[in-house]
């Protein structure tokens, strides 16, 4: 028997997440430089913490509040609360997202303040790209990047520098039209440990199985990519088998960015392995020494002759008598290797979000015109799939910044955006083309594929981004907050009072 629930009852029993109250404030001296921060968060817990709840809020954001900047000093206070809604748990961009979009909004804020631009104040106070490795007063190490670089990148697609003509011809035709970047750091965690097995078959193909799932990022191209790399054998005959626990059963998931990290390294140590397996029994077939042989395009060769044997023929000769060959005790028809993917390193990708919008001042419309995305992800494995998951996490970054919110009646605390109508998901109609430019010149130096993790930054980037487009456009009304009385009411709410 098997019940599955309807969306409404998803609304009422799901987990949610971003429902923080915080206040901040941003020391900074007199030519500009950050001196230090000051954040305090009333974190929401839902009726019961469950998962990630409690440390979403507490380490997770709290760390990431230096972003991408020199700051000497954080202060940070959570307090989770204990509400009637449901649950908070982990959402793409989790902690960091709340992180950066608070810090981000502030840097807007103190430029206004300062009569600098937004550009300006973060050039001054970026982590120099000579200063790297750089360890953030909350103990996380970057070890590669370059902001300044990024930032004049993202700032160049945009048409940053002739913003105030388009400003103008926005205003002829009544819109009001406002330009706004944000600039993100997101940890990318390994966590646990994953695994890999490599096959290699009698047809002359490689069987990987592994623990992480795809829920639709294309790990089975990439891991596939990787193989066919290492290997040389072509993309086509890499066969993945992902998430069975009866083929693989050691595996992790696939959560925070960590798949290509982790899944990725044991792959690709796998296929290491497994080249070094049938070299032994390359070696034994030629009546050749092991170290003598080259391995290249899917065969060995005897150094300095012709004599040469692909990676097809072993593992038919494997297939046909495995008893007398050189294998591991217990192969039985097959080469096969299992490899482990380390705890790697904590890695951080990085980029600048630049977001152009028009206001309506009328019927208050928002339009998005432009949308640029600059992201330093290291080695990326497969553009097209990085494009994708940019292209995603900046969709569901908008809608969080413009459409979707969870609304409860203030009397009686009946949920009012029981459906996706209601909640305000963002369509295709809501989002404009996105200018998407993957920079690969600082490869990470923690882990050997040189990779940081990409499927998070726009979820991360996207909100603040577009916050500060839409104070841009409505600074001439005289407009610098837009959530300011909300925030009192939420404060009101959480403590008690009317």
């Amino acid at each position: 028997m098997r019940w599955t629930a309807d969306r409404s009852e998803c609304f009422f029993t799901d987990g949610q997440s971003r429902d923080h109250v915080s206040t901040a404030k941003l020391a900074l001296d007199a030519d500009g430089r950050f001196l230090g921060l000051e954040v305090s968060s009333v974190a929401n817990m839902g009726a019961y913490p469950i998962h990630y709840g409690p440390f979403i809020p507490t380490e997770l954001c709290s760390e990431m509040l230096a972003g991408a900047y020199r700051m000497p000093a954080i202060h940070a206070e959570v307090k989770c609360v204990f509400t009637n809604m449901v649950p908070i748990d982990i959402y793409r961009g989790t902690g960091r997202a709340e992180a950066i979009y608070l810090l981000e909004r502030l840097v807007d804020a103190a430029a206004r303040e300062l009569d600098m631009t937004p550009a300006a104040l973060r050039r001054l106070n970026f982590i120099a790209p000579d200063a790297l490795p750089h360890t953030t007063v909350t103990g996380l190490t970057y070890d590669s990047g370059d902001f300044p670089a990024i930032l004049e990148r993202a700032l160049g697609l945009a048409g940053w520098d002739d913003a105030s003509h388009r400003k103008d011809a926005a205003r002829d035709a009544g819109k009001l039209l406002g330009i706004g970047l944000a600039y993100h750091v997101a940890t990318v965690a390994g966590g646990d440990s994953e695994h890999a097995r490599l096959r290699l078959d009698d047809d002359g193909g490689v069987t990987v199985f592994v623990g992480t799932q795809s829920t639709g990022q294309g790990h089975e191209t990439a891991y596939a990519q990787i193989v066919a790399e290492r290997l040389g054998v072509p993309v086509a005959s890499v066969r993945v088998r992902q998430g069975d626990s009866d083929l693989e059963p050691v595996g992790g998931g696939t959560s925070g960015s960590r798949s290509i990290l982790m899944g990725g390294l044991a792959v690709r140590a796998a296929a290491d392995a497994l080249i070094e397996q049938a070299r032994g029994v390359a070696a034994y077939l030629m009546q050749a020494d092991a170290s003598d042989l080259e391995f290249e395009s899917a065969r060995f060769a005897v150094t300095g002759t012709d004599r040469r044997i692909a990676l097809a023929e072993i593992a038919r000769a494997v297939a046909d008598d495995p008893g007398e060959l050189p294998l591991p005790e217990g192969s039985i028809g097959a080469i096969e290797t299992v490899a482990r993917g380390t705890d790697a390193t904590t890695t951080f990708a990085n980029g600048c979000h630049v977001c152009e919008l028009t206001v309506d001042p009328e019927t208050g419309r928002v339009e998005i015109q432009n949308y640029v995305a600059v992201d330093d992800f290291g080695t990326v494995v497969n553009p097209l799939l990085c494009h994708g998951q940019v292209h995603g996490a900046t969709a569901q970054g908008i809608g969080q910044a413009l459409l979707e919110r969870i609304v409860h009646d203030a009397d009686s605390g009946q949920l009012l955006t029981g459906t996706l109508l209601d909640y305000c998901m963002p369509r295709a109609d809501d989002l404009p083309s996105f200018d998407v430019t993957l920079v690969e010149d600082t490869p990470c130096t923690t882990n050997e594929m040189g990779v940081k993790g990409a499927g998070e930054s726009g979820a991360i980037g996207a909100p603040p981004a577009v916050m500060n487009a839409l104070l841009d456009a409505l600074a001439p009304l005289g407009v610098d907050h837009v959530d300011r009385e909300p925030i009192r009411q939420e404060k009101a709410r959480y403590q008690g009072k009317s």
